[in-house]
């Protein structure tokens, strides 16, 4: 059976070892960390994962979580203009229901279920000067640890990429405590929007002290939300969460004024460069590598496609590596192979990209006939989870009023 080298033990690295070790395919994981310092480590990011995403991972045995992870049924769009006066407020269903799951939990638990069955786990950080050897004793080695040198590897592709510099500057902190919307107490998210200031979005969540709640902060740099550089402790965080939400969004801050951090490590801060990346990259020797995931496509949390994007990616490559049998998994190969996730990955591209900027007029127009037909916040919300659907109506400005002009 053909070895593969798997480098990064996130969604996306997991996902496909795991899936090929069902296989009974010979795989190789390197993470930089153990599932004891996962758990006992800083939380990693936000993670909401949508239904069509979820199904992939039950499909492979691995949504571990679907009875303890509350099930969110939907997003509220509230447009705070000015700050602190609600200007127009939606609530739109998803035609499957969205969890997410504290990735200190998910991969600890899922590194032990791939050992379990077998798999070969190398705990160290690496360089790309490391990987030369185990690159060459291996039919493929991919590369899905999104940050750092490896990251390095692959050249930015300048077709396919829009910014070069983060357009929000994030922070987020996971709490206990938060009171439920009050007229509609079923989980969903909550997303805030203060054009030309950022958004916040208020997510449940299911962290290693049981249910909880997630604020992120998404800020445009240089503004009244661009406040977090000094990094501060969960309860200051906290704090100064709720001056923000007291002095721009007062429904918020009473939702949170009984609320308490759910550990001493839930806080994250930084800020992402939206960025698409040539898929193959060369080690100092020239041995060639494939990038997956975030190490190609990287998108700025405020869609929510980073995860979901993660299990797509290891579900296409996963296909295209079996498809493969015995053939080699050459440069064609492997270009062919991103392509096929590229074409998943650009509808979440395209949507993030959209919300990152100022929307335009005919998405505004969008959002108002949401406040007034069930319909079009539906079809608006469950395009987080279905990308694709959106092509054909929201981002034409055409399109969008033939589609806008039935409900006349």
């Amino acid at each position: 059976m053909r070895r593969i080298l798997i480098v990064g033990a996130g969604q996306a690295g997991l996902m496909l070892a795991l899936s090929l070790r069902q296989d009974g395919y010979e795989v190789t994981v390197v993470s930089a960390r153990t599932p004891d310092d996962l758990r006992r480590g800083r939380v990693m990011s936000t993670q909401y994962m949508f239904g069509p995403a979820l199904a992939l991972e039950r499909s492979r045995g691995l949504h571990l979580w679907d009875d303890e992870a509350p099930r969110a049924v939907g997003q509220r769009v509230t447009l705070a203009d000015p700050p602190g006066r609600r200007a127009l407020e939606f609530l739109g269903s998803w035609e499957q229901h969205a969890q997410s799951v504290d990735q200190r939990l998910k991969m600890a638990a899922w590194l032990e279920l791939f050992e379990d069955r077998e798999g070969r786990v190398v705990y160290r950080s690496v360089a790309a000067s490391d990987l030369e050897g185990p690159a060459a004793s291996h039919d493929l080695t991919l590369i899905a640890a999104g940050r750092g040198e490896l990251a390095g590897l692959f050249d930015r592709d300048p077709r396919r990429t829009v910014f070069d510099r983060p357009q929000r500057m994030l922070s987020c902190v996971y709490l206990h405590g938060v009171t439920p919307w009050p007229d509609h107490p079923e989980p969903h998210v909550r997303i805030n929007a203060l054009p030309g200031i950022g958004e916040l979005f208020v997510m449940p969540a299911l962290t290693r002290t049981g249910p909880c709640t997630i604020l992120l902060w998404e800020a445009v740099p240089g503004g009244p939300l661009d406040c977090w550089q000094d990094r501060p402790s969960p309860e200051e965080h906290l704090a100064r969460s709720r001056e923000l939400t007291r002095e721009l969004l007062p429904w918020e801050y009473e939702r949170i004024t009984e609320a308490e951090p759910t550990d001493p490590l839930c806080t994250l801060y930084g800020g992402i460069s939206p960025v698409v990346r040539r898929p193959i990259g060369r080690l100092p020797a020239g041995s060639r590598v494939l990038g997956m995931a975030d190490v190609v496509v990287l998108n700025d949390p405020i869609a929510a496609q980073g995860s979901n994007n993660a299990a797509h990616c290891a579900a296409i490559y996963h296909r295209c590596i079996r498809e493969r049998g015995e053939g080699p998994f050459d440069e064609p190969w492997m270009r062919e192979t991103f392509e096929a996730y590229w074409d998943h990955a650009r509808h979440g591209t395209r949507l993030s990209n959209t919300l990152l900027g100022p929307l335009p007029e005919h998405v505004q127009r969008v959002l108002q006939a949401a406040t007034r037909h069930p319909e079009v916040a539906a079809r608006f919300a469950d395009g987080y989870a279905r990308p694709s659907t959106l092509d054909d109506w929201l981002f034409d400005p055409d399109q969008a009023a033939a589609y806008l002009a039935s409900f006349s």
